[in-house]
This record gives structure tokens, C-alpha cells and sequence, in this order.
């Protein structure tokens, strides 16, 4: 364009000639100005793209008790439900920006319907919410990984993730199940995404549900996929869709191994984070869980380079927002066979249940209640330290809150068989100083899991933020100070695939066996009996330097839970 400006410009200046061809040379060239001005005006377009994220809804498909955390006390109101997720994600779509909408794992483990179906009934709710993006989660291997495969290829959207393989045998890596990234195409500019699930899923799940998989940490391959994305794709930003918990994501995004990314979109552990934790390399992020909350991160774009970006937590509230009526009739008609069932109630609370403080909980302590309740013979009863599970707050006519066999499955959607056996003082000693530092320690990637363990029968006295290995200062076990030679009874869940000697991450514990019982049916049996149950934490796990009503392990960055 420049030299056939300059040739113009010498042809004007030969013998004061007017024409060449017959046009204008002044025309001409300020055609060229014109056209050069219209492409300067383009690349000073601002483009602004707009990506929504959902993660962790546990299959919660319909609006629910949620518990916020305002002005020192506990709040519920109600929100969440995929009608609601679709009426808004429709109305966003209707504004001028271009929208993606992604989701980042756990949309198959949580509820009745999705038990009673395998996975099947969230099928066609799913591909009618326009997803376009899904990273499989810690819990999608729930049915084992046939099962996954199904229902993640039954999924319209594509799929990412690259950090699980097919295992090739002897725990050898295969090829990858799913792509490792995909590339956004909009207006001229690209987004590159990059998926990455939790590594410890063979630790944290019961070992048979991801057998045939193999995992493996993010830093081993995604210096590689960033280089990819910016430097053959031409991305203009690079985002990452973790399923690894806020720890996890923090620590990956003050790593290295994260430079050229500009976004971590997490998931796993629940956190509502409500303004963008600024790590060393990138942004990291999380919305919340059951569907309460979207997260709207907002871009700007100019000249192929991001110039502004913007994060929102919004609240999906009941109230403010209309509801899909053609998501209610695939809800309806999904669940219409179980109906009955679902909405049996099996018992009531005098209290409301929720699982959001990482010490102690009602729901933990209704559970190890019922189960200190079935086996009064058992020193001491555990429960893990779940997460999933939306808070039932709402009474009925009888002033308590009634709990259906649906709540049943939300609390435990797994029915493990009960397990017990004998460990040793020390081993008790020494399992719950590594139970804390999953949950406490410094270090943000040594942290993992979910909350504390809940027990019942022995009551510690600790120091959460204290040195590893010696946070705990006092354990008493049936109100005696612990004895490191004694041996103990202990009881909790089986887990699928476990050693015969292990339980609740226990090892080597003798005499272990499984019982008749499940854990739902200790559940039916104690409610039918004490209903309307009062499980009030009763402090028996005890932090010195944090307070009981903690609702996060997370640390040392500006973050807060509410």
C-alpha cells in the first residue's frame, strides 16, 4: 500500500500531468488515504468478550437452601437450580459481547436422580444449557471410567483435559482420554484453554472408580500448551480450567510453569472468590458451588492484545431471576419415575444442616451421631471430610425441617458399607497430625482433600497454623487423655478399592471388616428413632489460633469466604 502511494505520488509530479489512465491522481491517492485511515480505525477497536463459568453443581438441579456468611452470623436464602442457570446464561447471551460458557467438573456425583440413573438423567439437562466447554471433575469418575467416558461423550460440547490418560499397563501412560485444549474464535480473536483435573483423584476417591487411568501433575506439560497456544495458535490470552482446589490453583499460579497464563477458572473446593486472587503469574479464580453463583470474567481486546479484564461472582438468585420453562419439563421428566421416592422424608431437624465450616458441621455431626448411635461398643466414629451437599434450612408446617430420601443422597450420595477395626494410640496420633497438615499446612500445594475429618468419641485440641507434625496438643478418646499403646475401635466407610487393612485412610488397621450395615440405612434407622434430631457441633475438634466458624483453609492471600 505504501508504494503504490509513493508511485503515485512520482507520477503527480511528472510535467504536471492530470491523468494517467484517465483518473485523478489526487483521487487516488486519497482513496488509499481513506482505506489506510478505515484499517487504523479497525485496530483501534476495542473487542470485549465475555466468559461464564459454573463448576462444582453436584447435580443440584433445582433451587435450594443456601448458606452465606454476613455480618458475623449465618444467612440462607435460596438459589441456584439449572432453570435459573439457563434463564440467565439465555440473557446474557442477548447482550452485544460474545459469550462462552464453560463448566469445570462435578456435574455427575451428588444427587438422587443422578445415582438412581448412572449419570444418565444429567444428560439431557446438560446439552440443553449451551455449554460449550467441560473439564471433568475429581467426581466424574464416580461410575468408573467406562461410565465417564459415556457420559462425558454424551456431552455436545468438547471436552478437554491434559493430564488424563488411558493406562497402558502397569500404571504406564497411554493416550490422552480427552483433547488437551480448545481453542475460542471470535471476532478475530483467539482464546486458548487448557484442562487439567485433580492428580490425587486415585487418593482422594475410592481407588476402583478411576482405575484405568493414569494422572499427572500440570507442571509436567503445560509450559509445553501455553508455548503451543501463543506461539503457534497466536492466542491472544491463554486460560486454564483447573479442577484442583484453591490451594492447588494458587500455588500452580505463583509457579512457573504458569507464566503466559492470564486466568485459572477453578474448581473443587467450593470457594467463592468474589475478586480475582492476584498470584505471581496469573489470576485465580473460583465460583462457588451447587449452581449458586456464576462466575462472569469480562475481556477487552485491542489490537489483538488484552487490555482490561474484569471479574464477577453472581449470586443466582431465586428471586431476581425468571426460570427456563423448557428446563423445568426435561427436569420434570427426568425425574418423574423417582418422584415418590425422592420426596419421602425419612426424618427431621430441629437445626438447620449445612457442611461449609472446615472444623465441625451439622450434617457431619447428624452422621456421626447415627453412627455412634448403631455401634455404641466403637471407641470412636469418623466421617470424611466432604464438601459436596447444598444446606437444608427450610421448615414445613410441623416447625422442623423435614429431610427426604433425596437430602439422604445429597449428604452421601455414595452408600458405602460401614467398616470397622483396631489402631493404635500412636497410629490415631500420627493419622490426625497428617490430616491437618492436609487441611492446614503452609505450603499452599501441600494442601488437600476436603475439610477436617468430623469424629465422634475423641476430642482433639489443636493448633491449626502451627508447625507440621506438631499441631496437636491435646486427644482425649472417651474422655481419657490418648494412650499411644492402647489400642482403639474405630469406625467409618468403606472405601471401593482400598486395601482390606485400610479405613478412612488409615493404614495397616487390625481386624478391619465390613459390617451389614450402610451408611444410609444408620441414617433411616437413627432418624426414626430420635427425629427431630439436634446435631449441634459439640467441640469436639477445638482449633487455638483460628476460630470455629472458619469456612475456608485458605491463607496468606487476600480471600474471604462469605
Amino acid at each position: 500500500m505504501k508504494s503504490r502511494r509513493n508511485f503515485v505520488k512520482k507520477l503527480s509530479a511528472i510535467g504536471g500531468l492530470g491523468l494517467v489512465s484517465g483518473m485523478p491522481f489526487i483521487s487516488l491517492a486519497k482513496e488509499e488515504d481513506s482505506k489506510d485511515a478505515e484499517m487504523e480505525e479497525s485496530n483501534q477497536e476495542v473487542i470485549s468478550l465475555t466468559i461464564l463459568q459454573t463448576t462444582d453443581v453436584h447435580c443440584q438441579v433445582h433451587a435450594h437452601d443456601e448458606l452465606f456468611w454476613e455480618n458475623g452470623k449465618v444467612v440462607f436464602r435460596k438459589t441456584g437450580g439449572y432453570a435459573a442457570l439457563a434463564s440467565y446464561f439465555e440473557s446474557e447471551k442477548k447482550k452485544k459481547d460474545s459469550v462462552f460458557i464453560v463448566d469445570t467438573g462435578d456435574m455427575f456425583q451428588g444427587s438422587e436422580l443422578s445415582v438412581k440413573t448412572t449419570g444418565e438423567a444429567m444428560l439431557p439437562i446438560l446439552n440443553a444449557m449451551d455449554y460449550q466447554l467441560f473439564l471433568p471433575g475429581n467426581w466424574e469418575v464416580v461410575y468408573y471410567k467406562k461410565a465417564m467416558q459415556n457420559l462425558l461423550g454424551s456431552l455436545h460440547a468438547p471436552k478437554i483435559c491434559a493430564n488424563m490418560y488411558h493406562d497402558a499397563g502397569d500404571g504406564k501412560r497411554g493416550e490422552m482420554i480427552f483433547l488437551p485444549y480448545h481453542i475460542w474464535n471470535v471476532k478475530g480473536i483467539k482464546i486458548g484453554f487448557i484442562g487439567y483435573t485433580d492428580p490425587l483423584v486415585p487418593i482422594r476417591q475410592s481407588p476402583n472408580y478411576s482405575k484405568g487411568i493414569v494422572y499427572a501433575k500440570p507442571e509436567e506439560n503445560l509450559a509445553h500448551y501455553i508455548d503451543l497456544l501463543k506461539n503457534q495458535e497466536h492466542c491472544s490470552s491463554v486460560i486454564l480450567l483447573a479442577h484442583l482446589g484453591l490451594s492447588q490453583q494458587i500455588a500452580l499460579a505463583n509457579s512457573e510453569a504458569c507464566k503466559g497464563v492470564d486466568y485459572i477458572l477453578g474448581g473443587d473446593t467450593h470457594e467463592r472468590v468474589r475478586k480475582p486472587i492476584v498470584c505471581k503469574y496469573s489470576k485465580v479464580v473460583e465460583p462457588g458451588a451447587f449452581g449458586s453463583f456464576v462466575g462472569k470474567l469480562h475481556l477487552q481486546f485491542k489490537k489483538g492484545l488484552l487490555v482490561k479484564d474484569e471479574y464477577e461472582l453472581v449470586e443466582i438468585g431465586e428471586k431476581i431471576l425468571a426460570h427456563s420453562k423448557q428446563m423445568e419439563a426435561i427436569i420434570q421428566q427426568k425425574e418423574n419415575a423417582f418422584k415418590n421416592d425422592m420426596d419421602t422424608i425419612i426424618g427431621y431437624s430441629s437445626i438447620p444442616l449445612y457442611r461449609y465450616f472446615v472444623i465441625e458441621n451439622t450434617i457431619d455431626t447428624l452422621i456421626t451421631d447415627a453412627l455412634h448411635w448403631k455401634y455404641p461398643e466403637v471407641d470412636i466414629v469418623l466421617s470424611n471430610g466432604f464438601r459436596f451437599c447444598p444446606p437444608l434450612s427450610t421448615p414445613d408446617h410441623t416447625g422442623n425441617i423435614p429431610i427426604t430420601e433425596s437430602y439422604l443422597y445429597d449428604m452421601l450420595p455414595v452408600n458405602s458399607q460401614v467398616r470397622t477395626g483396631m489402631v493404635s494410640g500412636k497410629q490415631l496420633h500420627t493419622w490426625l497430625e497428617k490430616e491437618l497438615n492436609n487441611v492446614f499446612a503452609k505450603e499452599a500445594s501441600e494442601r488437600i482433600g476436603g475439610w477436617l475429618v468430623k469424629f465422634k468419641g475423641m476430642e482433639i485440641r489443636f493448633h491449626a497454623y502451627g508447625p507440621q507434625g506438631s499441631r496437636l496438643e491435646e486427644v482425649r478418646v472417651g474422655g481419657l487423655p490418648l494412650s499411644l499403646d492402647k489400642m482403639y475401635r474405630i469406625c467409618a466407610c468403606e472405601r471401593d478399592g482400598d486395601p482390606a487393612d485400610m479405613l478412612c485412610r488409615f493404614k495397616n488397621v487390625l481386624d478391619a471388616k465390613n459390617t451389614e450395615d450402610n451408611l444410609h440405612g444408620v441414617l433411616k434407622g437413627y432418624l426414626s428413632v430420635h427425629s427431630p434430631v439436634t446435631p449441634m457441633p459439640r467441640g469436639n475438634a477445638v482449633a487455638m489460633d483460628a476460630p470455629q466458624s472458619l469456612l475456608s483453609q485458605i491463607s496468606g492471600v487476600d480471600y474471604q469466604f462469605y
